[in-house]
């Protein structure tokens, strides 16, 4: 199977029918990203299959829990993920893409460039600097894969979201509700968990735990 049948199945099996126009974007992305993969360090992972399936399906994951038209902020983005794959799959989504390495961010505008996408952006910032020009109590959606703890992922996303229908989404491994619980309750007093989504991503046994966060 190759890495455009993969996409394809990969996706229908979670719940995503993805148009023929849509894969052939994401099948550019992937060659962009295995060619400056070459000078950069984008990605760990290599192989087309592996590529698709630990970056491309894994970022649509969420995509259950976020509203069309909505505006989305991706906070730590690396190669893009997983704002630019929810952007293909819906073109309706105000994306703004943040990191605070700029050879990543240069990354990220040429795709956005070479797609012809609309409705997206790639910043250079650091989400805790509060002199990144990236407005407060904007987003909809504050979605965080980044590396990290839970605790420092809410402080840093939270100031971004909207008051009330806000929410910051999560993305964990299996242990992700685990570590939600072991937060100190000091903490979680300040949020609320609203939606918990368990994930196994298609073509192998890798689980997924997706919060779904807003203020409490």
């Amino acid at each position: 199977m190759n890495a455009q049948e993969v996409l394809v199945k990969g996706a229908r099996e979670l719940g995503v029918e993805l148009l023929p126009e849509t894969v052939e974007l994401f099948m550019r992305y992937l060659e962009y990203l295995k060619f400056w993969n070459k000078k950069i360090n984008l990605t760990s992972v290599r192989e087309d299959r592996k590529i698709v399936i630990n970056h491309f399906l894994d970022s649509i994951t969420v995509l259950s829990l976020i509203e069309r038209n909505s505006k989305v902020l991706d906070v730590g983005s690396g190669a893009g993920f997983p704002g630019i794959p929810l952007k293909l799959v819906e073109p309706s989504l105000i994306v703004t893409l943040m990191d605070s390495v700029h050879k990543k961010v240069v990354f990220m505008r040429y795709v956005i460039r070479e797609l012809g996408l609309k409705g997206i952006e790639a910043v250079w910032a650091r989400a805790e600097d509060p002199k990144n020009g990236i407005p407060r109590g904007y987003f909809d959606f504050v979605v965080s894969r980044a590396v990290g703890k839970i605790e420092e992922i809410l402080e840093v996303c939270s100031p971004y979201i909207v008051e009330k229908k806000g929410r910051i989404i999560i993305m964990r491994g299996k242990r992700g509700l685990d570590e939600w619980n072991a937060l100190d309750d000091s903490i979680r007093r300040g949020y609320r968990l609203e939606e918990v989504k368990r994930v196994t991503l298609p073509f192998g046994k890798q689980q997924r735990v997706i919060l779904s966060v807003s203020h409490g």
